[in-house]
């Protein structure tokens, strides 16, 4: 199990890395006192306590009251699906009440870090309401398949270049020459991300709504396709 990812991930449910270490702990001894927590853990008494505590309170944790107290740990699937339901139901609350100013129709926005650009990909093919253009690489391709499948099957078009043979039920594709890192994404003709992505990448990319750069962006992809069919009828005769 690697350790750096496990307590990272359940940071990211909430846990601080004190926290996270205790309850992975937890996870692996079952039901112990906060006296064993801080033996095997090597952090102090006070603070095994303390941690203890913040994870009963926040779900990941319960108390058994016997001779001595112990705290048995909440199983994962069980700590993170809860903590899940509620946020969804915050998001939920906090997009009905909060309005947020469209700045992307507005300027060009850098987005950068390969975890973040993969997350805006995701938002644009999940929120496009008639169709998505996307131009990478294969690998990019197998990186998004879920998304992407989901956006077909729902019935909105896809179109896809890419730089080696793929087939996608309901997308449309055509096979052009390496993409390497780049990629390009339109999606409803209204916004566009271009730029690197991928491993060994600078994981960089412009993303926008301004009508200009949008055009800019169709025509040139436009072209793209129209190349790729010229060489593609040069190969058949």
């Amino acid at each position: 199990m690697e350790e750096s990812r496990v307590i990272r991930y359940l940071t990211d449910f909430g846990l601080s890395r004190q926290e996270a270490l205790v309850y992975e702990q937890l996870l692996i001894g079952g039901k112990q006192t906060g006296y064993e927590i801080a033996r095997d853990t090597g952090i102090s008494r006070s603070n095994a306590y303390t941690s203890l505590a913040a994870l009963v309170e926040k779900g990941a944790a319960y108390l058994v009251e016997e001779a001595a107290r112990k705290y048995i740990p909440v199983c994962p699937e069980e700590f993170c699906g809860n903590r899940i339901r509620r946020m969804e139901k915050e998001k939920q609350w906090l997009a009905d009440n909060l309005t947020c100013v469209k700045a992307e129709e507005e300027g060009y926005i850098t987005v950068e870090g390969e975890e973040h650009i993969r997350n805006k990909i995701r938002n644009l093919i999940e929120k496009a309401e008639e169709r998505v253009y996307l131009s990478c690489s294969r690998i990019c391709l197998d990186s998004l398949a879920e998304e992407l499948r989901m956006l077909v099957t729902t019935g909105r078009k896809l179109v896809l270049i890419t730089d080696a043979p793929y087939h996608m039920e309901g997308a449309l594709v055509y096979v052009t020459e390496e993409k390497g890192s780049q990629i390009g994404l339109i999606a409803d003709s209204k916004y566009v991300l271009s730029g690197e992505f991928g491993q060994g990448s600078m994981n960089t990319c412009l993303y926008s709504g301004q009508k200009n750069f949008v055009m800019l962006f169709k025509t040139e992809l436009a072209n793209e396709i129209e190349l790729i069919k010229i060489r593609k009828g040069e190969k058949e005769q």
